[in-house]
């Protein structure tokens, strides 16, 4: 991919990071984004920056990062621009739902622009160092060419087959997770309080025998401490993915008890105003049944 021009959509909190990774490993880098000032930034970093979408998909790979299915829909699934692209491959690293990974690639397809999906693991400061997880999706030979850029942007690669929508499935099930750890920390810390032990006393326990890793040491003491600001991961995002495994359970009918559990957990959060702050603040909702003392008013 020597002497190529990347483009870029999508400069929130992460693809800031990205790009930045992407322009320090030498690329020509060419960004868009909805609002100004992330451009002005990358652009004092020696990005180009794009007047319009059209301009970014003039580049020889286009990669993205947005928000949720709505974005990427809006954004980048207009036929009128994928008609007029000379753009050959679009690396989507969004987390986007099965239904939208699919109706990508057919519309790629359709319009001879490759496609593959590469949603990735990591917070902010994981994006802008470089070190990022990343899971990807798509055809070979696709994935080889987008190879370098993988390796700018993180430190690992993780191949999941040959259809982007396997990728978006890793993503998906993975957030799963996450969202279940988080939720079972908030409750045993809530147990754990109620009974007068401080729940950074059993957090700290907790990773140094049964459960060291970033997971639970990075999670459990944000639950521990109360501490959600500021936030590297948005609530609302976990509501978004906690739906994004319930659909995809339902499209091949695997129950999932637990989601259900976490949807009302994150949409309670969202109800008592904690939509700014980090999803580790669906904990609050756990304090609130086992009623345990509300934060102060700030």
């Amino acid at each position: 991919m020597s002497g190529s021009t990347v483009g870029f959509v999508g400069l929130g909190a992460m693809g800031q990071g990205m790009a930045g990774s992407l322009l320090r490993a030498g690329h020509t880098v060419r960004v868009w984004n909805r609002s100004p000032e992330p451009v002005a930034a990358l652009v004092a970093q020696g990005a180009e920056a794009a007047g319009s979408l059209a301009e970014v998909f003039a580049a020889d790979t286009v990669v993205s990062m947005l928000a949720n299915d709505q974005a990427v829909e809006r954004l980048l699934l207009d036929p009128e621009l994928l008609a007029g692209a000379t753009a050959t491959l679009h690396v989507n690293m969004a987390t986007v739902s099965l239904a939208l990974a699919e109706r990508a690639e057919e519309l790629h397809v359709e319009h001879g622009i490759g496609y593959v999906a590469a949603p990735v693991l990591g917070r902010p400061p994981v994006a802008a160092a470089g070190k990022l997880n990343i899971l990807v999706a798509g055809a070979p030979e696709l994935l080889d060419r987008a190879e370098p850029l993988f390796a700018a942007m993180g430190e690992r690669t993780w191949h999941f087959g040959d259809r982007p929508r396997q990728a978006n499935t890793a993503k998906i099930s993975t957030n799963f997770l996450l969202a279940c750890a988080i939720e079972s920390m908030a409750e045993a810390c809530s147990l754990a309080e109620s009974h007068d032990v401080r729940p950074t006393d059993l957090v700290e326990m907790l990773t140094g025998t049964l459960f060291p890793g970033p997971v639970y040491s990075g999670y459990g003491s944000m639950v521990a401490e109360r501490r959600y600001e500021p936030a590297g991961f948005r609530l609302p995002l976990g509501l978004k993915d906690v739906g994004l495994a319930l659909d995809a359970g339902a499209a091949r009918h695997v129950p999932l008890p637990f989601g259900g559990i976490l949807r009302d957990a994150f949409l309670d959060a969202l109800a008592h105003g904690d939509g700014d702050k980090d999803w580790a603040a669906v904990a609050e909702v756990a304090r609130r049944r086992a009623g345990l003392p509300a934060r102060p008013s700030s």
